[in-house]
Order: structure tokens, then sequence, then C-alpha cells
């Protein structure tokens, strides 16, 4: 009887093991898959970058067409003649007042002034004169218009958008100009442009004047 009751007690212990065993790999399964389920959330999240999205390879900006061959002498030479002008729009009344002490004061400041003057003009002067220089075109065949860089008085680049259609011949005794467009005048230097039909565009023709007889 006793072996009986033994033998029974065991089978039960065994059938609530397996049941018990069952239910914690029920629990386990929805687990497993709400941990994948955040792994995958989190690489989701790992690939969201901040900024603006990424061009795709037909989106990408259209490489330059043309690149001025002079470009990087003509940005050297802009910034040796800003830091000249600025030294001596400092320095030069400092070394004319204190150099020359037995000068008249009016004669000190007449100097100084004419040293300020003189580096100031040749540095405007050197602007005007380059100024029309393009430094880099981009342009995509088949659109209206064109990107170029210009440099500004501080020698840094600006980007600037033109029009075909605003292009107008110069009309200027101005050295070294190609077209004007908006009021702006520009140069582009033949020689170093591979791209013939660009530069036909910025060819413009001259708009023949009617003669007031051809009507009489």
């Amino acid at each position: 009887m006793a072996r009986s009751l033994l033998l029974h007690s065991l089978r039960c212990s065994q059938s609530r093991f397996i049941i018990s065993g069952c239910y914690s790999g029920a629990a386990i399964l929805p687990i497993g898959r709400r941990s994948w389920s955040s792994q995958a959330s989190i690489a989701e999240d790992d690939s969201i970058t901040i900024g603006p999205p990424r061009k795709s390879d037909h989106q990408k900006d259209p490489d330059p067409v043309y690149h001025g061959p002079i470009s990087s002498t003509i940005k050297k030479v802009k910034l040796l003649s800003l830091s000249t002008c600025c030294l001596s729009v400092s320095l030069g009344p400092v070394i004319t007042f204190m150099t020359s002490p037995d000068m008249n004061v009016v004669l000190k400041g007449a100097v100084a002034s004419s040293v300020i003057f003189f580096s100031a003009s040749t540095t405007a002067v050197l602007h005007w004169f380059v100024s029309p220089y393009v430094h880099k075109l981009t342009w995509q065949p088949g659109s209206d218009s064109f990107q170029v860089e210009m440099m500004t008085w501080l020698a840094t680049y600006v980007p600037r958008t033109i029009k075909f259609a605003d292009i107008r011949p110069p009309e200027t005794n101005r050295p070294f100009v190609s077209f004007k467009a908006d009021g702006e005048f520009y140069f582009i230097d033949e020689e170093h442009c591979r791209n013939k039909a660009l530069l036909a565009k910025l060819k413009p023709k001259k708009q023949a004047h009617e003669s007031p007889f051809n009507n009489v």
C-alpha cells in the first residue's frame, strides 16, 4: 500500500513538472519575440540620420564644366593685398608718429593719410579689376540657367545663378569682360572652356539697331 502511494505521488509530481515546463516554454516564446522586435526597432533608430536627406545618384549636383585657370593666384594676391591694407591702416599712423618726433603734426597726419589712401586704393583697384573673373561654372545641359562662383572683396567665394535669357553684350571698355547679366560683368577664359555649346550661349549677338531712314 505504501509503495502504491509513493508511486502515485511520483507520477503526479512528474506530470506537474511537464505541465509547468510547457507553460514556461510558452512564456519564453513571446518574450523572445519581444526582444527580437525591440532589437529591430533599435536598429531602425540607429539608421535615422539628422539633417537633410542624402541625395541619390540622379539627384547629385552636376560637375563643374569650367574652372578659372588663375583662380588660386587671384585669391593669393587678394589676400596679400588685404593683409597689407589692414597693416597700413592699423600700423601706418603709429609708425609715422613714432619715427619722426620732430616733424610737424599736420605733416605727420598728411603722411599717414596718404599711406592709408594708397593702400586702400590699390586694394580697391585690384578688386575692381578681378571682380568679373568667374572662378567656377556649373551647368547641366538642357537647363536655362547656370551657376557661377565669384569672389568678394574679402577673398571669399559666393555662388550666383544666371539665366541665359539675362545675358547681354558687355558694351564697355572695361578689360577682361565676356558678358553682362543683371547689371554685373563676367569674364570667362575661352581657351580653357572646353564646352563649346556653353561658350556659344555665353556670347550673345549684338542687336542691330534699325535706322530711321529704312522706312523712308
